[in-house]
């Protein structure tokens, strides 16, 4: 699901803060974060209870070349919808390259399972509807942390709506089907997080901050094709006041 890549980028920006560049609880603008502590423990222990031991055990289950499969199907389908948004934002050389990606891997990669694009040198370059707005000026809004789904600002939660039919169980006809589909996404998703969560838990003197700041500042580099101008000066460098690009 669209949510947790997002999970997964806010993960990587932590990362990228755990490098060096960490900031202390309340140095970026966090209007809501008593409410998203409050949510983010939730689904911390919602993680711990359910979500981290079935991705374990899916891990320890499943050979790497499956898993490598799976998620390279659920990625396959993620191009597609990248090339759409590419093409929202007016970029439509990125947008044919996501377009012959996709249906390199899904014609000859047997339906994705296989990543033949990639190894032929097309790059990935993942798109949502999120950064398609911030690519027209819309601004990120105050830092959100939505029960279940994780890390998220009121742009992109706006922008969840569009972002949850373009994925390959929303076109599913059969409820059974579609909750077995997507658990399996979430699934994969989540067994992908393991490494980095595991290190998070160790290192991490504040994870909520930690991941906040990580997914503010990776949100706001994907927004701007990794190469964001330098945010206005403030008293509190509030994240949600930076302008997006119009």
């Amino acid at each position: 699901m669209m949510a947790w890549r997002r999970a997964a980028i806010g993960l990587a920006g932590a990362t990228l803060f755990m490098a060096g560049c960490a900031s202390t609880p309340g140095t970026r603008g966090d209007p809501l974060e008593g409410v998203n502590r409050v949510v983010f423990s939730f689904n911390e222990e919602l993680d711990k209870i359910v979500l981290k031991p079935v991705a374990t055990g899916y891990e320890k289950v499943l050979p790497q070349f499956v898993r490598t499969g799976i998620e390279n199907a659920f990625n396959n389908f993620n191009d597609a919808w990248s090339a759409v948004n590419h093409l929202l934002q007016a970029k439509p050389a990125a947008a044919l390259e996501m377009g012959l990606r996709f249906g390199v891997n899904t014609v000859f990669g047997f339906g994705g399972l296989l990543d033949l694009a990639g190894e032929a040198g097309i790059e990935r370059r993942p798109e949502d509807f999120g950064q398609t707005l911030g690519r027209w000026g819309l601004p990120p809004g105050p830092f959100l942390v939505l029960p279940l789904l994780g890390p998220s600002t009121l742009r992109d939660t706006a922008a969840l709506s569009l972002d949850l039919r373009a994925v390959p169980e929303a076109f599913l006809d059969e409820r059974a089907a579609r909750w077995a589909l997507g658990s399996l996404h979430v699934i994969s998703v989540r067994a992908g997080l393991l490494t980095a969560t595991r290190t998070l838990d160790e290192i991490a003197l504040d994870k909520y901050s930690l991941i906040r700041d990580g997914y503010l500042a990776r949100r706001r580099k994907l927004v701007y094709d990794g190469d964001p101008p330098d945010e206005p000066e403030s008293p509190d460098n509030d994240a949600t006041e930076a302008t997006e690009p119009k």
